[in-house]
């Protein structure tokens, strides 16, 4: 009779296997900020900071994506290499919540909660009326 023989991993299994050999590559902090600042500078030369903000446009949730270079400007890229940014975070950051606004910051590795401020000169933090 037959009997059927696997011929191949289906794809899922060795995505999960080059996670698993990946994670096993990196054993230090040190080592994963140093990967992450390497494949963002590949994906837009001269990006140190990425910020995520959630937005909505026609009914559809959307992500709206900004690379910047250490002094805080802009960096040159196009929609598929924001797109790649944000996938390459979205991966090393799994557990996080992209409902809010984040920022990455490729020299320390952190991202945290990207909240927006103004500054304390304008008074717009204290409104009158409001109890705090």
């Amino acid at each position: 009779m037959n009997n059927p023989q696997r011929t191949r991993t289906p794809r899922a299994a060795q995505a999960v296997k080059g996670a698993r050999a990946a994670r096993a590559r990196i054993s230090t902090r040190a080592q994963f900020v140093r990967i992450m600042a390497a494949q963002l500078d590949e994906i837009a030369p001269g990006t140190t900071r990425v910020r995520t903000v959630p937005v909505t446009r026609d009914g559809r949730r959307r992500t709206w994506i900004t690379l910047d270079d250490v002094t805080g400007r802009a960096v040159e890229a196009d929609r598929d290499e924001h797109a790649a940014a944000l996938g390459l975070l979205q991966r090393a950051f799994p557990v996080a919540d992209w409902s809010v606004p984040r920022s990455y910051d490729a020299r320390t590795g952190v991202l945290s909660v990207d909240q927006p401020t103004t500054p304390a000169a304008l008074g717009l933090d204290v409104a009158e009326g409001v109890e705090q």
